[in-house]
């Protein structure tokens, strides 16, 4: 069983991170960093996956080769921002099974509204990794995974760029059984639900928008 929080503080991990946090990065080069670093996030959060054996022939003889196991892993992207992590993930695991989870925040009442949601089918019998580089005040990704869990999914991984103190607590709270992964834990949030230090609004830095 993996650890609540796995904090990936590999050197290439923290390096572009790094660069990623630089508000002179450029649109292109930050999509492109947050798409390596997809890379690297995805070795750690599969970390542990279910294997079995099969029958390989090599070049020399036959052997009991390790395989994946089970169905094939399902990624849920939180929309839009997710869309970042997934498409490095698929660089990794082209074979997953992809599904989006649309949320927004109310500004009356500051709860995550459903706007979406299409899931791989066969969801119980599958890991799931749910993708959204911000774990902010955490109040979304965990309505999302409230949301996923409703469709019957019962192996889920969280897996972002960046996590505020806030984030971590309120997903331990809500969500005890689903293990975190990011790059970085940083100090706090400010009184506009931002992460600082951060790197901003990843959605708008990685398709340009304000």
């Amino acid at each position: 069983m993996m650890q609540h929080l796995t904090i990936v503080d590999h050197p290439l991990v923290q390096h572009k991170l790094s660069l990623m946090r630089d508000q002179s990065t450029p649109t292109a080069v930050f999509r492109q960093l947050l798409r390596e670093i997809a890379h690297l996030l995805a070795y750690e959060v599969t970390r542990g996956l279910p294997m079995t054996t099969k029958t390989v022939e090599t070049p020399l003889q036959s052997m009991e080769a390790p395989v994946l196991d089970g169905r094939k892993l399902a990624l849920v992207s939180i929309l839009r921002a997710g869309n970042g992590l997934l498409d490095g993930m698929l660089d990794l695991i082209p074979s997953a099974r992809v599904g989006f989870v649309g949320l927004y925040r109310d500004e009356d009442t500051l709860k995550p509204v459903q706007y979406y949601c299409k899931l791989p089918g066969e969801i119980d019998e599958r890991v799931v990794i749910a993708v959204d580089p911000m774990l902010a005040t955490g109040n979304s990704s965990a309505a999302a995974i409230d949301l996923i869990k409703k469709h019957g999914a019962k192996n889920i991984r969280f897996l972002c760029l960046l996590a505020a103190p806030e984030g971590v607590a309120r997903m331990k709270e809500a969500h005890p059984d689903v293990p975190v992964v990011t790059a970085a834990l940083d100090e706090r949030l400010n009184e506009l639900g931002y992460i600082v230090p951060g790197l901003g609004d990843a959605g708008d830095r990685m398709f340009g928008t304000k």
